[in-house]
């Protein structure tokens, strides 16, 4: 418990100090809202915006997590099949390649025309971005198990099947989790992005793109700190669940309590 504690105090300790030293330095430079409005000034936006804010996070976090959603499930299905036949390793792999070179600003405006300007356009742009992050993952993780199991497993008579549930999966869960909070940053960045090229008068990609454009930069600012715990939080989830399935892996035994 001490330890734990002593691992809150560090990272609260720290931020709090950032926030006083940005406030002292823009209020002792006057420096303009424009370039940097001060925390307080944040604050007191965030506050005061807070049913804007909130109808942004709702529009945007739909595409959020349907996109998110049913890009690590296709990821790890055709990580599967992958694993199942070989031929498609030198077929998908490559193309999955290509698929996360593309550029997040050119795949976008192509999604917003192909799936309208509601939150399916983000969900699609969320599910290009989280792909393949957790293909890669899951076909190392699937291959991660040793082979004087993999042995075992044959010496027993299972099935594929049966080798896939009680021995490759579990071995792939470490590899599984580390693609899913990769994913839950992505998928917040590129649900943002994408609301940049179109989307209804709501969102949070939306509003940042309006109130630039306003010169309302303490508003961007809050938008920006909304997103930020959001996908801490979202990471934090993850994580957290992670520890709970996971708790047999040699990383959370060699740490100390």
């Amino acid at each position: 418990m001490k330890f734990r504690a002593a691992n809150l105090a560090a990272p609260t300790l720290f931020g709090l100090g950032v926030l006083l030293l940005w406030e002292a330095i823009v209020r002792g430079f006057n420096v303009p809202r424009i370039i940097l409005p001060a925390p307080s000034a944040i604050i007191s936006r965030l506050v005061y915006s807070v049913p804007t804010l909130a109808a942004d996070f709702a529009q945007t976090v739909q595409g959020v997590l349907a996109g998110y959603a049913i890009g690590c499930a296709a990821g790890l299905i055709v990580a599967i099949l992958i694993d199942r036949t070989p031929f498609l390793q030198r077929g998908l792999l490559p193309l999955g390649n290509l698929v996360s070179a593309l550029p997040i600003v050119g795949v976008a405006p192509i999604m917003v025309m192909w799936f309208g300007f509601d939150w399916q356009s983000k969900a699609a742009v969320v599910v290009v971005m989280t792909f393949f992050p957790m293909l890669v993952n899951a076909v190392a993780g699937l291959a991660s198990a040793g082979p004087m199991e993999r042995d075992l497993m044959k010496t027993y008579g299972a099935t594929y099947g049966q080798t896939l549930t009680k021995l490759r999966l579990p071995s792939a869960l470490p590899f599984i989790f580390n693609a899913l909070k990769i994913n839950s940053t992505l998928a917040m960045i590129g649900a943002i992005v994408a609301e940049f090229f179109g989307t209804p008068v709501v969102g949070m990609g939306f509003r940042i793109n309006t109130e630039v454009g306003r010169m309302n930069i303490d508003m961007v600012w809050a938008t920006i700190v909304v997103a930020a715990v959001t996908g801490s939080l979202f990471y934090g989830v993850v994580a957290l669940i992670e520890r709970q399935v996971t708790f047999w892996h040699a990383s959370y035994r060699q740490r100390p309590a």
